[in-house]
């Protein structure tokens, strides 16, 4: 099946919000069995990058019990004014500044954006004067865009290699942003080479077992992720609707940026 790369509806009630869950995960049963793989296989991370927190609660009220931000502000604020709903989990997939390392440290249960030494220090830092831990997986750019953040694929390993010195951050896995383009080939080789360095990195390092986690695919590509192994999938606007139109002047991608992204 192809992906949807059509606007989406805002969601404003419960039951579009019920439907549009519903709709997501038949589409996700539909690519594993494609794949040959078990349904709970992959996990749905909806992804609030500019939902209001009206619209959130109403989500938890639909079942969502986990949710991704991509600033680190965000997500923080929405912790914070959430914090009566204490099964809900806050996942930061977007790229983090250091001096942001203090609001994850409090707030995430995930983070899927590591991608440099000095990120790694700050929140070690910040967890260990929490007396926390936190699952991390490492953003790899596999389509080699100056516009996204995450570690060339050469340098995985090397990276990967530091990680054991700090204790704080349980590293799962990896995580990319695929190319966007109409060629299916092109976005899945985005996926393909993050499943491929996964296996590589589990068979070189020591501890390599425990990387489980491939988060890949957002709305318009999730079903060609899953198709090549994902675990985890970020959907954003296929869930709560058309975001805001960005402002012309645009930052590197992050991990809910895209025309029809996740």
């Amino acid at each position: 099946m192809t992906p949807t790369t059509s606007p989406h509806s805002p969601a404003v009630t419960l039951e579009t919000l019920r439907a549009n869950i519903a709709a997501i995960e038949r589409r996700i049963a539909a690519a594993c069995a494609r794949a040959g793989r078990p349904t709970d296989a992959v996990r749905l991370l909806p992804v609030t990058k500019t939902v209001d927190e009206a619209t959130l609660r109403l989500a938890y009220a639909a079942g969502v019990r986990q949710m991704g931000e991509n600033k680190a502000q965000e997500a923080y604020g929405k912790w914070q004014a959430m914090r009566d709903l204490a099964d809900l989990r806050w996942c930061v997939i977007g790229h983090l500044q250091t001096n942001k390392a203090k609001l994850v440290a409090q707030c995430a249960a995930e983070f899927h954006a590591l991608d440099s030494l000095r990120v790694a220090e700050a929140l070690e830092r910040r967890l260990q004067a929490q007396g926390r831990s936190l699952d991390v997986l490492v953003q790899v750019n596999t389509s080699g865009e100056a516009s996204k953040f995450g570690l060339p694929p050469q340098d995985v390993l090397p990276f990967m290699r530091q990680l054991p010195a700090f204790s704080a951050l349980r590293v799962r896995g990896l995580m990319t942003l695929a190319l966007n383009a109409p060629d299916p080939a092109r976005v899945r080789q985005c996926f393909v080479l993050l499943r491929q360095l996964r296996t590589q990195l589990q068979q070189d390092l020591a501890w390599g077992a425990q990387l489980h986690e491939l988060s890949m695919g957002m709305s318009g590509d999730f079903e060609w992720a899953i198709e090549e192994g994902a675990t985890i999938v970020r959907i954003g606007q296929a869930i709560f609707g058309a975001r805001p139109a960005p402002a012309a002047a645009t930052p590197p991608a992050q991990a809910g940026d895209r025309p029809s992204p996740g």
